[in-house]
């Protein structure tokens, strides 16, 4: 079911639930977002956009990325904006990562609309919404990227606000997958099954050009934001070596807040606990406060 797009001039930024804003502007389920503002009274809220993770075949479920760690976020004072984005089974990569700039767009583009302030955006997920924020902040400032005779359009140009910046503050990646060539045992790729199969259109080890522009760690480099990784150590799904590997990078670039590994942890259960939401929020405010101090003393 295809729902209506809020009209935005009958919005309110008083109200703390808009659900299903039309990012793009072309009225398909993976072009949605939801925002939901803390219920302090303050006049502006920082922004986290979340990214559901669904192995990229889901263009919706932006409710389970809100269920999920929004809560967590709202009551620790941030706007959250959580959004969909397009299948990998009615678009190939980069569709998706072209749907998340131009969400972090219409949100900077927008935020005085819905009471955030445009000034800090984050941005986190979980599973392939991991991969998908880690790619965002891997990719600040990167609009077009070359891998030998391969290349793609990493910003794209969905919807009315190509000009605004679609860069972020900061990422929380939550056991994301980063280095699609060492899916299978820690090593090596998966085969033309695979969920990074579906999303690219072709076998990972057929296809090792886009493989590398489909890995967030290709992207970093000094001027990326601050990342927090969390991921359990006995993940069945995504290898937790995906986060070493991943943080190992980060920190060579001075880029790593902290790698949370979680003894015992899965796949979201017991990964997901009080302590790593609360390493999440600290890694926000920390940033935050950061970004702050640099606009006062510049």
């Amino acid at each position: 079911m295809i729902l209506c797009a809020i009209n935005l001039s009958a919005t309110n930024p008083s109200d703390k639930n808009l659900p299903d804003i039309d990012y793009v502007g072309d009225s398909i389920e993976g072009h949605r977002l939801d925002i939901h503002l803390p219920d302090t009274g303050a006049d502006s809220y920082p922004a986290v956009i979340l990214i559901y993770g669904s192995a990229w075949f889901a263009d919706n479920a932006k409710e389970m990325a809100f269920n999920t760690m929004g809560k967590t976020l709202l009551d620790n004072g941030f706007a959250v904006a959580t959004i969909n984005h397009r299948s990998s089974m009615k678009a190939k990569y980069p569709a998706q990562i072209q749907d998340v700039k131009a969400a972090i767009r219409y949100v900077r583009a927008n935020a005085g609309k819905y009471g955030i302030d445009p000034s800090f955006i984050a941005i986190g997920g979980f599973s392939s919404g991991g991969h998908l924020s880690a790619l965002a902040g891997a990719t600040n400032g990167i609009k077009r990227h070359k891998a030998g005779k391969t290349e793609i359009d990493i910003e794209g140009k969905l919807g009315e606000f190509t000009d605004t910046d679609s860069h972020v503050d900061a990422v929380v990646d939550w056991f994301g997958p980063i280095d699609m060539s060492r899916m299978e045992n820690c090593q090596t790729t998966k085969d033309g099954n695979s969920p990074e199969a579906v999303l690219i259109g072709g076998a990972p080890a057929d296809n090792p050009e886009l493989i590398e522009l489909l890995n967030p760690m290709t992207y970093i480099n000094a001027d990326c934001p601050k990342f927090l990784v969390i991921h359990g150590d006995t993940d069945d799904v995504v290898p937790h070596c995906q986060s070493v590997y991943f943080s190992e990078l980060l920190d060579k670039n001075g880029l790593l807040e902290e790698f949370v590994t979680v003894p015992g942890g899965g796949h979201g259960p017991v990964t997901f606990n009080d302590d790593t939401f609360r390493r999440m929020t600290d890694f926000l405010k920390k940033e935050l406060e950061a970004k702050r101090r640099r606009q006062t003393n510049p």
